[in-house]
């Protein structure tokens, strides 16, 4: 909703700055608006997002979206040129934080001190497949401890608008250890509903605030630099591409990882396993 927000805001200002009206947009006014975020260096998604924030601020106006009235298909001309130029520039994806990577950033978390604990569980809980959104939407109440380890009960993703909700499983693990963490923080956290990963006040204490996921990104990245990784490279979503990196490294199936990750596109999946195995069974292993 801040991004929707703040989408539309953008707009209107860009507009209003170039004598233009942003409601009702003319077609040519959007499809200069989202070259000139192409330009800005946004991603294909996010000028997307954009395009439909505009077209929903236009109908709750009871207006015809721009888009709807494109007769001369520029808004369409100018996304499949955005698209083309965006597939010639190198991919600015953050790079997959590994399991020894991410034993390395927790090793750093050093002390029993509240931050340390509680950042330690972040960090092995987000390498188990979790977006840094769904990190700080879990609630205490979320958890189920098993014999195997703990279910996690997913309430809202980006795969799934509509808050059908998911349920993972997340094993006790042998390297990384996530359940022993998660234990630790919530002993420190307190038995009181609310969200399960909370600030930390000036006093070193829980706050009972919910954590922002930009604080998860800010978390990942301190470590990393921590561990001696370059922090600029790795962001919030490094955690979630490093298990389902480490899932193909193991050889674990497609459907264990669609069923952890709720990927709804396979050829994302396919993507992760044909980069990892690039090297396996070369053409030219036996001669290069």
């Amino acid at each position: 909703m801040r991004a929707y927000a703040s989408d539309w805001a953008q707009f209107a200002r860009w507009c209003w700055e170039r004598d233009l009206t942003p409601l009702p947009a003319s077609p040519e006014a959007v499809a200069t608006y989202l070259a000139a975020r192409a330009r800005a260096g946004n991603a294909p998604s996010t000028i997307t997002r954009h395009l439909a924030v505009i077209g929903g601020q236009h109908r709750q106006a009871g207006e015809v979206a721009p888009q709807a009235r494109d007769t001369r298909m520029v808004i369409a001309d100018t996304r499949s040129g955005i698209r083309r130029e965006q597939r010639a520039r190198p991919s600015g994806k953050k790079a997959a934080i590994t399991a020894a990577d991410c034993a390395r950033m927790i090793g750093c978390a050093q002390g029993e001190g509240t931050r340390s604990i509680r950042d330690r569980a972040v960090l092995a809980l987000g390498l188990a497949a979790l977006r840094r959104s769904e990190l700080v939407a879990l609630q205490l109440s979320d958890l189920t401890l098993v014999a195997q380890g703990l279910t996690l009960r997913i309430r809202a993703s980006k795969t799934d608008q509509e808050g059908v909700g998911a349920v993972i499983a997340i094993p006790a693990g042998k390297v990384l250890k996530p359940v022993a963490h998660l234990n630790a923080w919530v002993r420190v956290r307190g038995g009181e509903a609310g969200p399960l990963f909370t600030r930390i006040g000036p006093d070193g204490a829980a706050s009972g605030e919910e954590m922002s996921d930009r604080s998860v990104v800010r978390l990942v990245q301190r470590y990393a630099e921590k561990a001696g990784l370059d922090p600029a490279s790795v962001g919030g979503y490094s955690l979630r591409a490093g298990f389902l990196t480490e899932a193909v490294r193991t050889r674990a199936s497609l459907a264990k990882m669609q069923e952890v990750s709720r990927q709804k596109s396979v050829d994302v999946l396919m993507g992760y396993i044909r980069s990892a195995e690039l090297f396996d069974d070369h053409a030219g292993e036996g001669f290069l």
